[in-house]
């Protein structure tokens, strides 16, 4: 409605200033006798005729007038049509950029709210792991109005899941510290009992077999700590070379691979990141573990880290090994899950290491990937920022 309003006064002025130029115009009237001063009638027209009087002076009747009035409404019009046109596109464009920037302004302030909405929507969709970035809160001011309503609601959402996926955490971290007391008691009653001196070859075997079902568990409880861990948000990070660790990695792992006839090579190449050195130290460890005791005798492990082009740094374990379908290698990364769909926590470990791994990795910004090796085995990718410093 203003824009109208305003188009059509800018027309009618842009109009009258062009009705208001200097232009000759023909005089319609009654002729008078006498004739006007100067005029040379070409006729000599009975009294009230009507005349008209030319450009040149000239009064004209009959035929000849209106011949000279019809030429002299055909111009007016097509000046007038040619006037409203040029002078009416001309307000159309002044109007039209002035009409598109006020409701360019207007519409930004009223979408600015759901830009709002979209945006913390966004960042909480795409934060490393499914339980961070609940903390966001949108926390819109303003009317009361339906853009409001969403955001409010939005933020109770977000409040109930940050709500649920804490509670999980703490029931996680909870559960396991209060399972590794009876555990760690119930391994010392067991290691007494085959101690004593009266033990029978019976009784140790069964303490044997109480330790290993005992250790265990005990894994299965410092895998479930470490991942409730690993899931919090980093609040301290620091630098981290990436080289050190997996040096310190392989000689810790040494024993374990010459007890299953498995060749460790590393290659550590500088790899400067910055995190939490523990859980790092845990990302690496994991990948060699499994390499090692998901592996056949006389097998081979290579593990390398490296700086790439992309301002990232890796860590690389391949594998010998069983084959690994392709379909089964994203189920590696999820808890408890094994190859072929075994759940079952067996000697070989919990079922909890790639899932580890993969949220260390997104807790510090970082992703892995894996990829069947052909012949046997994995490869598998920790990629993480590289430290600028």
């Amino acid at each position: 409605m203003a824009a109208g309003v305003l188009l059509l006064g800018l027309t009618y002025a842009l109009f009258s200033q062009q009705l208001s130029s200097d232009h000759r115009v023909i005089v319609k009237g009654t002729y008078l006798s006498p004739p006007p001063s100067g005029a040379t009638p070409t006729a000599k027209p009975s009294d009230k005729s009507l005349v008209v009087l030319n450009s040149a002076g000239d009064v004209l009747t009959g035929p000849d007038a209106e011949r000279v009035m019809n030429e002299q409404r055909d111009q007016l019009r097509s000046a007038a049509t040619k006037s409203l046109l040029t002078e009416g596109g001309i307000a159309l464009l002044l109007v039209g950029g002035l009409a598109a920037g006020s409701g360019w302004l207007v519409a930004g302030r009223v979408l600015a709210p759901l830009h709002r909405v979209t945006d913390t929507a966004r960042r909480i969709a795409t934060a490393p792991a499914a339980g961070r970035g609940l903390h966001e809160r949108i926390a819109l001011r303003g009317p009361d109005d339906e853009v409001k309503n969403l955001a409010d609601a939005f933020d109770t959402m977000v409040e109930r899941l940050d709500h649920s996926f804490d509670g999980q955490r703490r029931f996680v971290a909870n559960a396991s510290h209060e399972l590794r007391t009876p555990l760690t008691l119930g391994r010392a009653l067991v290691e007494i009992a085959m101690h004593r001196r009266s033990a029978s070859d019976d009784v140790k075997q069964l303490g044997e077999s109480l330790l290993a079902i005992n250790d265990r568990h005990e894994q299965l409880i410092s895998g479930l700590l470490l991942l409730a861990d690993s899931e919090k948000e980093l609040t301290a990070r620091y630098p981290v070379n990436l080289a050190d660790v997996s040096s310190h990695v392989v000689a810790q792992l040494t024993r374990e691979a010459a007890a299953a006839e498995v060749e460790v090579r590393a290659e550590p190449g500088d790899a400067p990141t910055t995190g939490d050195a523990l859980l790092l130290e845990r990302l690496v460890h994991n990948l060699v573990e499994n390499a090692i005791r998901h592996n056949h005798a006389g097998g081979w492990v290579e593990l390398t880290s490296r700086t790439t082009d992309q301002d990232q740094v890796e860590v690389k374990v391949a594998n010998s090994g069983p084959d690994v379908p392709a379909y089964e290698v994203e189920g590696l990364f999820k808890p408890f899950h094994r190859l072929s769909g075994n759940r079952l926590v067996g000697a070989k470990g919990a079922g909890l290491g790639l899932s580890i791994v993969r949220s260390v990795a997104e807790a510090h910004g970082g992703s892995v990937r894996a990829d069947p090796r052909r012949g046997g085995g994995l490869v598998v990718v920790a990629t993480l920022p590289v430290d600028p410093g």
